[in-house]
């Protein structure tokens, strides 16, 4: 059974079991967070589109930790300026374990 679902403008194709990285969020190891915009179910019997999203279904997650992404370096130059700058950037992530997903 798999899922599409709806958070942070992006679209994340998860079965249960699966640890997925969403954009950051300030909760605690341990919380339970829930999706309800849910947009297509896949189960055995077959799959369930949402007109734009499936009734009655949502997922639940289970926060693992805050992590640091990959660091980014930002270089600006002028030519013939003296000028260069030089920083980096490093985004914060929630990873999530999928614990349910529920159909109504």
């Amino acid at each position: 059974m798999y899922a599409i679902f709806v958070d942070g403008g992006r679209q994340y194709k998860v079965e249960e079991g699966q640890e997925v990285v969403l954009d950051y969020r300030n909760t605690t190891t341990g919380t339970e967070l829930k999706f309800d915009r849910v947009l297509a179910v896949g189960t055995d019997g077959g799959l369930q589109l949402g007109q734009p999203t499936v009734a009655g279904a949502e997922v639940t997650a289970e926060v693992l930790g805050i992590e640091l992404g990959d660091k980014l370096t930002v270089q600006k130059m002028r030519r013939r300026k003296n000028f260069r700058r030089r920083t980096g950037h490093r985004q914060l992530f929630t990873k999530v374990r999928i614990s349910r997903i529920q159909v109504a």
